[in-house]
């Protein structure tokens, strides 16, 4: 059973989509946002490797042409070099500015394709279909998109909101460990922000939050629903961060020095960065 969490933006609102099996739904459910029936899907190579065919298969079966644009994986894509690279291949193939972009991975892959998205053409639409717990939870809902740079990370962006995201638990499942704890640091986030309720129900779910198991779906997705529907109310009182939003932000100042230190190498994920930066805040 999916759920759908709407955030209201005005004329830019859309809804957040949560639940097994959508992938195989995609097609159908971006259909009405491809106005000219032609999608631009940009991933990873791992992304790519595992889920590729199930996405393809699903916007041809709703007749909608794509082009796939394949990055390498990790940090450094998220770059000038990967910003120019992805910005280039769309033009080569053709995007038109009344096309559609989709963002098919985890949080880096979100950031980078909804800036270019953002650039490219001076505006195209894009989905968001988040692949890792973290992009789910956090990076694919609320429009920041942006590169890092020597300097620190996710300074050259800008604020460009998805049409519609799509979060598949099911392809979690194919996530190591290390991913999982990752995006639950964003989790426990929320509930150290404003909902001690909810960081006492993490606690006491974490193992099965964690687990690779069947019986780890309904927690899952309880706590992805939870912690989005938290971050599009604040992101709806405060989309471009002149207060409230500004909690969201909750030990990421240590944790984008720990990973600019570290220059974004891959050793340090971001949601590793970020439960280090909440102990230490």
């Amino acid at each position: 059973m999916s759920e759908t969490v709407h955030l209201e933006l005005g004329a830019r609102s859309y809804d957040v989509l949560i639940g097994q099996g959508l992938l195989a739904r995609a097609g159908e459910l971006i259909a009405p946002f491809a106005k000219t029936k032609r999608v631009f899907i940009v991933t990873d190579q791992n992304v790519a490797r595992l889920h590729r065919p199930t996405l393809v298969a699903s916007l041809d079966a709703a007749g909608l042409r794509n082009w796939t644009i394949t990055l390498p994986p990790g940090e450094g894509s998220k770059s000038f070099a990967g910003l120019e690279m992805l910005t280039r291949h769309l033009l080569q193939a053709g995007v038109e500015r009344n096309d559609l972009v989709i963002a098919f991975g985890g949080g880096v892959i979100g950031d980078l394709a909804g800036l270019a998205a953002g650039l490219v053409k001076r505006g195209v639409d894009f989905v968001q279909i988040p692949t890792t717990l973290l992009a789910q939870v956090d990076s694919s809902v609320g429009g920041k998109t942006a590169i890092d740079t020597p300097e620190g990370k996710n300074l050259i962006g800008l604020f460009h909101q998805p049409r519609l995201v799509i979060a598949d638990t099911a392809v979690l499942q194919t996530l190591p460990e290390r991913e999982l704890r990752a995006g639950y640091a964003e989790i426990v986030k929320i509930g150290l922000i404003n909902d001690a309720p909810f960081f006492e129900w993490c606690a006491a779910n974490a193992a099965a939050l964690l687990a690779q198991a069947p019986e780890a779906e309904a927690p899952r997705q309880h706590a992805i629903r939870h912690a989005v529907a938290a971050k599009a109310a604040i992101v709806a009182a405060d989309e471009r961060e002149a207060g409230q939003r500004a909690l969201l932000n909750l030990g990421h100042t240590f944790a984008h020095a720990l990973e600019a230190h570290s220059a974004y190498d891959g050793a340090l994920l971001h949601g590793e960065s970020v439960a280090a930066g909440l102990s230490l805040a």
